[in-house]
């Protein structure tokens, strides 16, 4: 539940490392909130209720506006655990190049010190 909640402690430092199971663990809490919203949304739809998916739509946008700054800090430090800088996340702009950045987040943290920083203590 801790590295659940550290990309929203340091959710404006793009600089330092973040482990594997930060950047996923954050990613699950992201899940949580949005697959919800996002079946309240099909319900609305399928009842064709416009007030509830208004309540949906806007729901998600303050989620998504909330957590949009943290997931790109963690995405840019779990990045510089792999030993990559930070511009590689651009990758993700191009349509099938974008599964690059997802092998980079799989992959494992480079052992030691890198040009970012110290390895992330496992807390």
């Amino acid at each position: 539940m801790h590295k659940m909640m550290v990309p929203l402690k340091r959710y404006t430092q793009f600089s330092g490392r973040a482990s594997r199971g930060e950047y996923w663990w954050f990613q699950l809490f992201m899940m949580i909130f949005t697959i919800p919203l996002n079946v309240l949304g099909f319900i609305a739809g399928y009842i064709n209720s416009t007030s509830l998916a208004l309540v949906s739509s806007g729901l998600m946008l303050v989620v998504w506006l909330a957590l949009a700054l943290p997931l790109i800090a963690v995405t840019i430090r779990r990045l510089h655990d792999t030993d990559r800088s930070g511009w590689w996340l651009l990758l993700g702009l191009v349509p099938i190049a974008g599964l690059a950045v997802l092998v980079f987040m799989l992959l494992p943290s480079t052992p030691g010190d890198n040009r970012f920083g110290a390895p992330v203590p496992h807390v």
